[in-house]
């Protein structure tokens, strides 16, 4: 490995030019039109917010009574799946704790994005 050291003010304005490029690169992605209720949550982030186990969520997996898919070994739901479960009453909860997980899993995306500089 080699080490390369430059002067400071150097280093600032590399940083600063950096920082712009990522600025413009960030304004020029779209705005999201997503449908929030396509939005897929993870199977801790059900169980949490609505109250049930992971037991309860697996036996509904293997019933067949929720739609799922599984990426790299964890189960994710569609906001969509969720409030059908909740109006046909497979799951016992409330719209106050469907409420819950969808501004909590939005806050989370949104401080995942931030960590990543995306923005």
């Amino acid at each position: 490995m080699d080490v390369i050291t430059i002067e400071s003010t150097a280093f600032l304005e590399l940083e600063a030019k950096i920082n712009l490029i990522a600025k413009f690169v960030n304004e020029q992605q779209p705005t999201s039109n997503e449908n929030p209720d396509e939005t897929w949550v993870d199977n801790y982030d059900v169980c949490s917010f609505l109250k049930i186990s992971e037991r309860t969520l697996q036996r509904l997996r293997s019933k067949g009574f929720v739609s799922y898919s599984i990426i790299s070994g964890k189960s994710y739901y569609t906001l969509t799946e969720v409030k059908r479960m909740l109006n046909q009453h497979i799951i016992r909860s409330n719209e106050k704790c469907l409420s819950d997980l969808i501004t909590n899993h939005k806050q989370a995306a949104e401080r995942r994005r931030v960590n990543k500089g995306v923005k």
